[in-house]
Protein backbone atom coordinates (compact mmCIF):
# COMPACT_ATOMS: atom_id res chain seq x y z
CA UNK A 1 0.00 0.00 0.00
CA UNK A 2 2.77 2.43 0.93
CA UNK A 3 4.56 1.66 -2.35
CA UNK A 4 1.36 2.45 -4.29
CA UNK A 5 0.92 5.72 -2.38
CA UNK A 6 4.48 6.75 -3.20
CA UNK A 7 3.80 6.07 -6.87
CA UNK A 8 0.72 8.29 -6.70
CA UNK A 9 2.73 11.09 -5.06
CA UNK A 10 5.36 10.71 -7.80
CA UNK A 11 2.66 10.87 -10.45
CA UNK A 12 1.24 14.12 -9.06
CA UNK A 13 4.76 15.53 -8.71
CA UNK A 14 5.70 14.74 -12.32
CA UNK A 15 2.44 16.18 -13.66
CA UNK A 16 2.90 19.32 -11.55
CA UNK A 17 6.53 19.85 -12.54
CA UNK A 18 5.67 19.17 -16.19
CA UNK A 19 3.05 21.92 -16.07
CA UNK A 20 5.57 24.14 -14.23
CA UNK A 21 8.00 23.91 -17.17
CA UNK A 22 5.04 24.24 -19.56
CA UNK A 23 4.00 27.59 -18.06
CA UNK A 24 7.62 28.72 -17.83
CA UNK A 25 7.98 28.35 -21.59
CA UNK A 26 4.53 29.73 -22.37
CA UNK A 27 5.20 32.96 -20.46
CA UNK A 28 8.92 33.19 -21.25
CA UNK A 29 8.40 34.14 -24.88
CA UNK A 30 6.16 37.07 -23.91
CA UNK A 31 8.82 38.24 -21.45
CA UNK A 32 11.81 37.97 -23.81
CA UNK A 33 10.04 38.94 -27.03
CA UNK A 34 11.55 42.42 -27.32
CA UNK A 35 15.19 41.70 -26.33
CA UNK A 36 15.33 38.49 -28.39
CA UNK A 37 13.97 40.13 -31.53
CA UNK A 38 16.26 43.12 -31.08
CA UNK A 39 19.23 40.75 -30.97
CA UNK A 40 18.03 39.28 -34.26
CA UNK A 41 18.18 42.74 -35.84
CA UNK A 42 14.55 43.85 -35.66
CA UNK A 43 13.42 47.29 -34.50
CA UNK A 44 10.43 49.58 -34.05
CA UNK A 45 7.20 48.26 -35.61
CA UNK A 46 8.91 44.98 -36.52
CA UNK A 47 9.12 44.12 -32.84
CA UNK A 48 5.34 44.19 -32.57
CA UNK A 49 4.47 42.67 -35.95
CA UNK A 50 6.98 39.82 -35.74
CA UNK A 51 6.22 39.23 -32.07
CA UNK A 52 2.51 38.84 -32.85
CA UNK A 53 3.36 36.50 -35.73
CA UNK A 54 5.53 34.28 -33.50
CA UNK A 55 2.90 34.25 -30.75
CA UNK A 56 0.16 33.32 -33.23
CA UNK A 57 2.33 30.50 -34.58
CA UNK A 58 2.80 29.22 -31.03
CA UNK A 59 -0.96 29.39 -30.44
CA UNK A 60 -1.61 27.63 -33.77
CA UNK A 61 0.76 24.88 -32.65
CA UNK A 62 -1.13 24.58 -29.39
CA UNK A 63 -4.51 24.34 -31.12
CA UNK A 64 -3.27 21.60 -33.48
CA UNK A 65 -1.27 19.86 -30.76
CA UNK A 66 -4.23 19.92 -28.39
CA UNK A 67 -6.27 17.82 -30.79
CA UNK A 68 -3.45 15.51 -31.89
CA UNK A 69 -2.05 14.85 -28.40
CA UNK A 70 -5.56 14.46 -27.01
CA UNK A 71 -6.51 11.79 -29.54
CA UNK A 72 -3.14 10.10 -29.00
CA UNK A 73 -3.75 10.10 -25.24
CA UNK A 74 -6.96 8.12 -25.71
CA UNK A 75 -5.47 5.78 -28.30
CA UNK A 76 -1.92 5.19 -26.97
CA UNK A 77 -2.13 6.13 -23.31
CA UNK A 78 -1.83 9.12 -20.96
CA UNK A 79 1.78 8.47 -19.87
CA UNK A 80 3.18 8.37 -23.41
CA UNK A 81 1.57 11.73 -24.21
CA UNK A 82 2.68 13.27 -20.92
CA UNK A 83 6.32 12.56 -21.56
CA UNK A 84 6.21 12.95 -25.32
CA UNK A 85 4.90 16.50 -24.90
CA UNK A 86 7.49 17.32 -22.22
CA UNK A 87 10.29 16.05 -24.48
CA UNK A 88 9.03 18.00 -27.50
CA UNK A 89 8.66 21.41 -25.86
CA UNK A 90 11.88 20.95 -23.86
CA UNK A 91 13.92 20.33 -27.01
CA UNK A 92 12.23 23.26 -28.78
CA UNK A 93 12.87 25.46 -25.75
CA UNK A 94 16.53 24.47 -25.67
CA UNK A 95 16.93 25.02 -29.42
CA UNK A 96 15.39 28.50 -29.09
CA UNK A 97 18.53 29.58 -27.26
CA UNK A 98 20.52 29.14 -30.48
CA UNK A 99 18.32 30.82 -33.11
CA UNK A 100 19.89 33.51 -35.29
CA UNK A 101 17.04 34.35 -37.66
CA UNK A 102 13.30 34.89 -37.51
CA UNK A 103 12.45 31.87 -39.66
CA UNK A 104 14.06 29.34 -37.30
CA UNK A 105 12.58 31.22 -34.33
CA UNK A 106 9.11 30.91 -35.90
CA UNK A 107 9.48 27.19 -36.65
CA UNK A 108 10.62 26.47 -33.09
CA UNK A 109 7.78 28.48 -31.55
CA UNK A 110 5.30 26.40 -33.58
CA UNK A 111 6.99 23.16 -32.47
CA UNK A 112 7.06 24.37 -28.88
CA UNK A 113 3.33 25.11 -29.15
CA UNK A 114 2.68 21.55 -30.31
CA UNK A 115 4.51 20.21 -27.26
CA UNK A 116 2.98 22.69 -24.82
CA UNK A 117 -0.48 21.54 -25.91
CA UNK A 118 -0.18 18.02 -24.55
CA UNK A 119 1.27 18.14 -21.05
CA UNK A 120 -1.52 19.66 -18.96
CA UNK A 121 -4.39 17.61 -20.38
CA UNK A 122 -2.47 14.35 -20.13
CA UNK A 123 -1.34 15.14 -16.58
CA UNK A 124 -4.80 16.14 -15.36
CA UNK A 125 -6.38 13.08 -17.00
CA UNK A 126 -3.83 10.75 -15.45
CA UNK A 127 -4.20 12.26 -11.98
CA UNK A 128 -8.02 12.35 -12.18
CA UNK A 129 -8.26 8.70 -13.20
CA UNK A 130 -5.73 7.48 -10.61
CA UNK A 131 -6.65 9.31 -7.40
CA UNK A 132 -9.70 8.33 -5.35
CA UNK A 133 -12.86 10.30 -6.11
CA UNK A 134 -12.71 12.41 -2.94
CA UNK A 135 -9.05 13.35 -3.48
CA UNK A 136 -8.77 13.92 -7.22
CA UNK A 137 -9.75 17.60 -6.91
CA UNK A 138 -6.89 18.13 -4.47
CA UNK A 139 -4.48 16.32 -6.79
CA UNK A 140 -5.34 18.48 -9.79
CA UNK A 141 -5.17 21.57 -7.58
CA UNK A 142 -1.58 20.74 -6.68
CA UNK A 143 -0.74 20.22 -10.36
CA UNK A 144 -2.18 23.58 -11.41
CA UNK A 145 -0.88 25.58 -8.44
CA UNK A 146 2.68 24.34 -8.80
CA UNK A 147 2.50 24.71 -12.57
CA UNK A 148 1.30 28.30 -12.61
CA UNK A 149 4.25 29.33 -10.45
CA UNK A 150 6.45 28.59 -13.47
CA UNK A 151 5.46 32.04 -14.75
CA UNK A 152 7.14 33.67 -11.74
CA UNK A 153 10.37 31.81 -12.43
CA UNK A 154 10.22 32.79 -16.11
CA UNK A 155 9.98 36.46 -15.19
CA UNK A 156 12.75 36.17 -12.60
CA UNK A 157 15.21 34.32 -14.86
CA UNK A 158 14.52 36.57 -17.84
CA UNK A 159 15.00 39.66 -15.66
CA UNK A 160 18.38 38.49 -14.36
CA UNK A 161 19.90 36.68 -17.33
CA UNK A 162 20.23 36.89 -21.11
CA UNK A 163 17.21 35.64 -23.06
CA UNK A 164 19.25 32.77 -24.54
CA UNK A 165 20.14 31.63 -21.03
CA UNK A 166 16.47 31.78 -20.04
CA UNK A 167 15.50 29.47 -22.91
CA UNK A 168 18.36 27.11 -22.02
CA UNK A 169 17.14 26.91 -18.43
CA UNK A 170 13.67 25.92 -19.63
CA UNK A 171 15.02 23.21 -21.91
CA UNK A 172 17.30 21.75 -19.26
CA UNK A 173 14.49 21.71 -16.67
CA UNK A 174 12.27 19.74 -19.03
CA UNK A 175 14.95 17.20 -19.90
CA UNK A 176 15.78 16.70 -16.23
CA UNK A 177 12.09 16.16 -15.52
CA UNK A 178 12.08 13.18 -17.85
CA UNK A 179 14.38 11.41 -15.40
CA UNK A 180 11.42 11.25 -12.99
CA UNK A 181 9.49 9.13 -15.49
CA UNK A 182 10.74 5.98 -13.74
CA UNK A 183 7.94 4.73 -11.51
CA UNK A 184 5.08 6.65 -13.16
CA UNK A 185 2.39 4.18 -14.18
CA UNK A 186 -0.50 4.24 -16.64
CA UNK A 187 -4.07 4.93 -15.54
CA UNK A 188 -5.90 1.80 -14.42
CA UNK A 189 -9.07 2.97 -16.18
CA UNK A 190 -7.19 3.29 -19.46
CA UNK A 191 -5.63 -0.16 -19.00
CA UNK A 192 -9.14 -1.60 -18.58
CA UNK A 193 -10.31 0.28 -21.66
CA UNK A 194 -7.49 -1.19 -23.77
CA UNK A 195 -8.97 -4.64 -23.20
CA UNK A 196 -12.28 -3.63 -24.74
CA UNK A 197 -13.13 -3.61 -28.44
CA UNK A 198 -14.03 0.03 -29.07
CA UNK A 199 -12.82 3.11 -30.87
CA UNK A 200 -10.95 5.53 -28.60
CA UNK A 201 -10.36 9.24 -29.16
CA UNK A 202 -13.08 9.44 -31.83
CA UNK A 203 -14.02 12.95 -32.99
CA UNK A 204 -17.15 11.39 -34.52
CA UNK A 205 -18.28 10.29 -31.06
CA UNK A 206 -17.26 13.65 -29.53
CA UNK A 207 -19.39 15.62 -31.99
CA UNK A 208 -21.99 12.92 -32.45
CA UNK A 209 -24.63 14.07 -29.97
CA UNK A 210 -26.08 17.21 -28.45
CA UNK A 211 -25.00 16.05 -25.02
CA UNK A 212 -21.30 15.77 -25.87
CA UNK A 213 -21.31 19.05 -27.83
CA UNK A 214 -23.05 20.85 -24.93
CA UNK A 215 -20.53 19.56 -22.41
CA UNK A 216 -17.60 20.41 -24.71
CA UNK A 217 -18.75 23.97 -25.39
CA UNK A 218 -19.61 24.52 -21.73
CA UNK A 219 -16.13 23.37 -20.69
CA UNK A 220 -14.48 25.78 -23.13
CA UNK A 221 -16.59 28.75 -22.02
CA UNK A 222 -15.70 28.14 -18.36
CA UNK A 223 -12.04 29.01 -18.95
CA UNK A 224 -12.39 32.11 -21.15
CA UNK A 225 -12.20 34.70 -18.32
CA UNK A 226 -8.64 33.70 -17.39
CA UNK A 227 -7.23 34.40 -20.82
CA UNK A 228 -9.25 37.60 -21.10
CA UNK A 229 -7.66 38.81 -17.86
CA UNK A 230 -4.11 37.73 -18.80
CA UNK A 231 -4.19 38.25 -22.56
CA UNK A 232 -6.08 41.55 -22.69
CA UNK A 233 -6.02 43.35 -19.34
CA UNK A 234 -2.54 42.35 -18.16
CA UNK A 235 -0.75 42.33 -21.51
CA UNK A 236 -2.14 45.78 -22.38
CA UNK A 237 -1.95 47.09 -18.81
CA UNK A 238 0.38 49.99 -19.76
CA UNK A 239 -2.26 51.31 -22.18
CA UNK A 240 -5.15 50.67 -19.79
CA UNK A 241 -3.28 52.31 -16.91
CA UNK A 242 -2.79 55.52 -18.89
CA UNK A 243 -6.50 55.62 -19.75
CA UNK A 244 -7.34 55.06 -16.07
CA UNK A 245 -5.01 57.86 -14.96
CA UNK A 246 -2.74 55.63 -12.87
CA UNK A 247 -0.25 57.84 -11.02
CA UNK A 248 2.96 56.41 -12.47
CA UNK A 249 4.27 54.09 -15.21
CA UNK A 250 3.01 50.51 -15.37
CA UNK A 251 5.06 47.64 -16.82
CA UNK A 252 3.16 44.92 -18.66
CA UNK A 253 5.58 42.23 -17.50
CA UNK A 254 5.20 43.23 -13.88
CA UNK A 255 1.40 43.23 -14.20
CA UNK A 256 1.58 39.66 -15.50
CA UNK A 257 3.91 38.76 -12.64
CA UNK A 258 1.46 39.98 -9.98
CA UNK A 259 -1.47 38.42 -11.83
CA UNK A 260 0.21 35.01 -11.89
CA UNK A 261 1.10 35.34 -8.23
CA UNK A 262 -2.64 35.73 -7.67
CA UNK A 263 -3.37 32.75 -9.91
CA UNK A 264 -1.33 30.54 -7.59
CA UNK A 265 -3.43 31.63 -4.62
CA UNK A 266 -6.63 31.29 -6.63
CA UNK A 267 -5.85 27.78 -7.83
CA UNK A 268 -5.23 26.63 -4.27
CA UNK A 269 -8.35 28.39 -3.00
CA UNK A 270 -10.63 27.13 -5.79
CA UNK A 271 -9.56 23.53 -5.22
CA UNK A 272 -10.11 23.75 -1.48
CA UNK A 273 -13.44 25.55 -1.96
CA UNK A 274 -14.59 22.83 -4.35
CA UNK A 275 -13.74 20.20 -1.74
CA UNK A 276 -15.57 22.15 0.97
CA UNK A 277 -18.70 22.75 -1.14
CA UNK A 278 -18.42 19.29 -2.74
CA UNK A 279 -19.22 21.01 -6.03
CA UNK A 280 -17.11 22.06 -9.02
CA UNK A 281 -19.83 24.26 -10.54
CA UNK A 282 -20.54 26.27 -7.39
CA UNK A 283 -16.83 26.93 -6.79
CA UNK A 284 -16.27 28.13 -10.36
CA UNK A 285 -19.41 30.29 -10.29
CA UNK A 286 -18.19 32.02 -7.12
CA UNK A 287 -14.83 32.71 -8.76
CA UNK A 288 -16.68 34.13 -11.77
CA UNK A 289 -18.38 36.56 -9.40
CA UNK A 290 -14.94 37.49 -8.10
CA UNK A 291 -13.78 38.30 -11.64
CA UNK A 292 -16.88 40.46 -12.12
CA UNK A 293 -16.05 42.35 -8.93
CA UNK A 294 -12.47 42.85 -10.13
CA UNK A 295 -13.67 44.17 -13.50
CA UNK A 296 -16.04 46.59 -11.77
CA UNK A 297 -13.11 48.02 -9.77
CA UNK A 298 -10.75 47.97 -12.77
CA UNK A 299 -13.04 49.86 -15.15
CA UNK A 300 -14.89 51.87 -12.53
CA UNK A 301 -11.90 53.30 -10.68
CA UNK A 302 -9.67 56.24 -11.58
CA UNK A 303 -6.34 57.69 -10.46
CA UNK A 304 -5.02 54.49 -8.86
CA UNK A 305 -1.55 54.60 -7.40
CA UNK A 306 0.98 52.22 -8.96
CA UNK A 307 0.81 49.94 -5.92
CA UNK A 308 -2.98 49.93 -6.01
CA UNK A 309 -2.97 49.00 -9.69
CA UNK A 310 -0.57 46.10 -9.16
CA UNK A 311 -2.67 45.05 -6.18
CA UNK A 312 -5.69 44.96 -8.49
CA UNK A 313 -3.71 42.79 -10.92
CA UNK A 314 -3.07 40.38 -8.03
CA UNK A 315 -6.77 40.36 -7.10
CA UNK A 316 -7.84 39.65 -10.68
CA UNK A 317 -5.34 36.80 -10.74
CA UNK A 318 -6.83 35.35 -7.55
CA UNK A 319 -10.37 35.64 -8.95
CA UNK A 320 -9.42 34.02 -12.27
CA UNK A 321 -7.37 31.33 -10.54
CA UNK A 322 -9.66 28.38 -11.08
CA UNK A 323 -7.67 26.82 -13.94
CA UNK A 324 -7.29 23.59 -11.98
CA UNK A 325 -11.04 23.27 -11.47
CA UNK A 326 -11.77 24.20 -15.09
CA UNK A 327 -9.47 21.50 -16.51
CA UNK A 328 -10.66 18.97 -13.92
CA UNK A 329 -14.28 19.60 -14.90
CA UNK A 330 -13.41 19.12 -18.58
CA UNK A 331 -11.72 15.79 -17.78
CA UNK A 332 -14.57 14.57 -15.59
CA UNK A 333 -17.30 15.45 -18.12
CA UNK A 334 -16.40 12.70 -20.57
CA UNK A 335 -15.90 8.94 -20.63
CA UNK A 336 -12.53 7.20 -20.56
CA UNK A 337 -12.58 6.77 -24.36
CA UNK A 338 -12.68 10.57 -24.88
CA UNK A 339 -11.28 11.97 -21.64
CA UNK A 340 -7.73 12.71 -22.80
CA UNK A 341 -8.99 14.17 -26.09
CA UNK A 342 -11.19 16.66 -24.27
CA UNK A 343 -8.90 17.43 -21.33
CA UNK A 344 -6.02 18.14 -23.71
CA UNK A 345 -7.86 20.06 -26.42
CA UNK A 346 -10.17 22.21 -24.26
CA UNK A 347 -7.41 24.22 -22.45
CA UNK A 348 -5.82 24.93 -25.82
CA UNK A 349 -9.12 26.02 -27.34
CA UNK A 350 -9.42 28.42 -24.43
CA UNK A 351 -5.87 29.70 -24.99
CA UNK A 352 -6.62 30.03 -28.70
CA UNK A 353 -9.76 32.05 -27.92
CA UNK A 354 -7.39 34.91 -27.16
CA UNK A 355 -7.10 35.42 -30.92
CA UNK A 356 -10.85 36.10 -31.13
CA UNK A 357 -10.85 38.22 -27.98
CA UNK A 358 -7.97 40.34 -29.27
CA UNK A 359 -9.63 40.78 -32.67
CA UNK A 360 -12.89 41.85 -31.03
CA UNK A 361 -11.10 44.25 -28.73
CA UNK A 362 -9.15 45.85 -31.58
CA UNK A 363 -12.32 46.20 -33.66
CA UNK A 364 -14.09 48.06 -30.82
CA UNK A 365 -11.08 50.09 -29.67
CA UNK A 366 -11.22 52.72 -32.42
CA UNK A 367 -14.95 53.57 -32.34
CA UNK A 368 -15.45 53.19 -28.56
CA UNK A 369 -12.07 53.84 -26.94
CA UNK A 370 -9.83 51.47 -24.99
CA UNK A 371 -11.83 51.37 -21.74
CA UNK A 372 -15.32 50.84 -23.24
CA UNK A 373 -13.89 48.27 -25.66
CA UNK A 374 -12.18 46.34 -22.87
CA UNK A 375 -15.29 46.44 -20.71
CA UNK A 376 -17.56 45.31 -23.56
CA UNK A 377 -15.38 42.26 -24.27
CA UNK A 378 -15.26 41.54 -20.54
CA UNK A 379 -19.06 41.60 -20.19
CA UNK A 380 -19.44 39.22 -23.15
CA UNK A 381 -16.78 36.85 -21.79
CA UNK A 382 -18.33 36.73 -18.33
CA UNK A 383 -21.85 36.19 -19.68
CA UNK A 384 -20.59 33.24 -21.73
CA UNK A 385 -18.63 31.92 -18.73
CA UNK A 386 -21.77 31.83 -16.54
CA UNK A 387 -23.58 30.12 -19.40
CA UNK A 388 -20.76 27.56 -19.41
CA UNK A 389 -21.46 26.80 -15.73
CA UNK A 390 -25.07 26.08 -16.68
CA UNK A 391 -24.08 23.83 -19.62
CA UNK A 392 -21.66 21.49 -17.85
CA UNK A 393 -22.62 18.68 -15.47
CA UNK A 394 -21.73 18.65 -11.79
CA UNK A 395 -18.89 16.14 -11.55
CA UNK A 396 -17.64 16.25 -7.96
CA UNK A 397 -19.19 12.85 -7.16
CA UNK A 398 -18.85 11.57 -10.74
CA UNK A 399 -17.58 8.01 -11.19
CA UNK A 400 -15.09 8.20 -14.08
CA UNK A 401 -15.36 4.54 -15.06
CA UNK A 402 -17.64 4.96 -18.10
CA UNK A 403 -17.37 5.32 -21.87
CA UNK A 404 -19.13 7.73 -24.22
CA UNK A 405 -19.44 5.23 -27.06
CA UNK A 406 -21.72 3.13 -24.86
CA UNK A 407 -24.00 6.11 -24.29
CA UNK A 408 -22.91 6.32 -20.65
Amino acid sequence: IRSFQLKIYLLVLVAALGYFVDIYDLILFSVVRVPSLKDLGLADQQLLDTGVLLLNLQMAGMLIGGILFGIMGDKKGRVSVLFGSILLYSLANFANAYVHDVTSYAILRFIAGLGLAGELGAGITLVSETLPKKHRGLGTTVVASVGVSGALLAWTVASEYHWRTAFTVGGVMGLLLLCLRIGVFESGLFQQLQKKEMVRGSLKVLFGSRSTIRRLMGSILLGAPLWYVVGILMTLSPEFSRALGVQGPIEGGKSIFYCYAGLIVGDLASGLLSQFLQSRRKAIALFHLGVCAGLAIFFGGRNFSVDQFYGLCFFLGCAAGYWAMFVTVAAEQFGTDLRATVATSVPNFVRGSLILLSAGFMALKEPLGILPAGLTIGVIVMALAFWGVYMVNETYHQDLNFEESKGA
